[in-house]
């Protein structure tokens, strides 16, 4: 993350005051919906350094980003304040990968699971109320099939489940398969004299 830097004098003042606990306790108190609040130890917040935006981006935005425990474990609140006179139609999009960047900065600090991360965006710009999902899953064309993608598992081709039998009716796949497979094998040619690679 690196050093976060404002030119609007009043949304660095309220960045100020938001990296008070006091403040930032109250906000959150405020402002969490309640299954979240209820989830917080607000009494543990810990104000954590740096910024995620980008730096072509900081003319219009300021961020803060507290760390509290959760009843699952660590957990963080990155506030996104957005001082543009135009709402952002792929705001909610931003939001995920900022949590996602304090996620991945989680890990890289030895933990072992991912953190919960509550984005939440101050906005006060002209246009009034925001006019835009904070839901990153409906900027898809298909939110419900983006749903269903991005809140299951994904895809998994695990070959060493396939039988050789099967890969064998995969057509022009057969061959990749096989030899992935039974890559660890000393002698692939095993495979030629059963007839498995034959066409």
């Amino acid at each position: 993350m690196k050093k976060n830097t404002t030119s609007i004098p009043h949304d660095a003042v309220f960045k100020k005051f938001l990296s008070h606990p006091e403040t930032a306790r109250d906000f959150l108190d405020i402002y969490l919906p309640a299954p979240l609040r209820e989830l917080c130890d607000l009494n543990t917040l810990k104000l954590e350094s740096g910024s995620f935006i980008e730096e072509d981006l900081r003319a219009s935005y300021s961020d803060v980003l507290w760390s509290l425990k959760t009843r699952t474990g660590k957990g963080y609140i990155y506030a996104l304040i957005e001082h543009q006179s135009s709402p952002d139609a792929h705001m909610a999009f931003r939001l995920m990968r900022y949590a996602i960047a304090a996620m991945q900065n989680h890990l890289d600090a030895g933990h072992k699971k991912l953190p919960l991360v509550v984005p939440i965006l101050f906005y006060h710009g002209v246009t009034s109320p925001y006019p835009f999902s904070l839901c990153w899953l409906d900027e898809f064309d298909d939110p419900e099939t983006a749903r269903q993608l991005y809140g299951a598992a994904f895809p998994l081709v695990d070959i060493t489940m396939v039988s050789d039998d099967e890969i064998m009716q995969h057509r022009q796949m057969a061959l990749l398969e096989l030899v992935q497979k039974h890559i660890r094998e000393r002698d692939l040619m095993v495979l030629v004299d059963t007839g498995c690679l034959a066409d």
